[in-house]
């Protein structure tokens, strides 16, 4: 049974950082590429950061690069986001995603199995 649990989320004031973890269970993590996605109240949902199964390589949005990084520690079959700068605009509700479909895109529409998502709120 596939699943991904969040953890990292929180209160941060702008400028700041965290580090959210998506814990993989139930596949190997690097037959799978992995995504973080983010949807704040009232916004579609967007993805923020992929990472490819087979040779690593990372997709970043525009409003996330150079502040975003994303991960994977297949002995630890977990996969980091790791978020500096913060700003006020990066609040949501950020889930991990997965995918054994090497080829997909960073949209949700592409992920078939979802964590249940942890709060990043970015206020003063």
């Amino acid at each position: 049974q596939v699943q991904l649990v969040e953890s990292g989320g929180g209160l941060v004031q702008p400028g700041g950082s965290l580090r959210l973890s998506c814990a993989a269970s139930g596949f190997t993590l690097d037959d799978y590429v992995i995504g973080w996605f983010r949807q704040a109240p009232g916004k579609e949902r967007e993805g923020v950061s992929c990472i490819s199964s087979n040779d690593g390589s990372t997709y970043y949005a525009d409003s996330v690069k150079g502040r975003f990084t994303i991960s994977r520690d297949n002995a630890k079959n977990t996969v980091y986001l790791q978020m500096n700068s913060l700003k006020p605009e990066d609040t949501a509700v950020y889930y991990c995603a997965g995918t054994p479909f090497g080829e997909a895109m960073c949209v949700g529409a592409d992920f078939g199995s979802w964590g249940q998502g942890t709060q990043v709120t970015v206020s003063s």
